[in-house]
């Protein structure tokens, strides 16, 4: 499954939960919700996975924790903030550079309307029109 694909579907997920549940909650609530939402579909997700640091030949086995990995390929960084920062797309970036993707969301579920809260990075993806309504309107980030 490509990139987008799986994206789109992570879209729809995150567009369920947060109409089931509504800006205010912790990220962690979030986190667990669209896991289970993902998995109820039949998308293979793995939640708080850690994600290897080197520098000057030390290796920090957990430097970052990626919220969600879904299918291996896209990472979704979940957040509950007033507003994103640019910090937020940098960490973001950062994680896909050190796991050597190319896409990831950034979700922000403290929004009123979720299109508001999504945002696609991407590192060095080739961007293809987006094949579903959810990318729609969506920023892209790239490296």
């Amino acid at each position: 499954m490509h990139e987008n694909q799986i994206a789109s579907i992570v879209v729809d997920s995150c567009l369920r939960v947060h109409k089931a549940l509504g800006p205010g909650l912790l990220e962690s609530v979030y986190e667990t919700y669209l896991e289970r939402d993902l998995i109820n579909r039949g998308v293979r997700v793995r939640r708080q996975v850690g994600l290897p640091v080197i520098y000057d030949g030390l290796k920090l086995e957990d430097g970052f924790r990626i919220d969600l990995l879904v299918e291996e390929r896209v990472i979704v960084e979940v957040k509950s903030v007033e507003d994103l920062a640019p910090v937020h797309f940098k960490q973001v970036l950062t994680y896909l550079k050190l796991s050597e993707r190319k896409l990831a969301l950034l979700v922000n579920f403290n929004v009123n309307l979720l299109k508001e809260g999504l945002r696609r990075v991407v590192n060095g993806l080739d961007e293809s029109p987006p094949t579903s309504a959810p990318f729609a309107g969506l920023e892209a980030v790239e490296s």
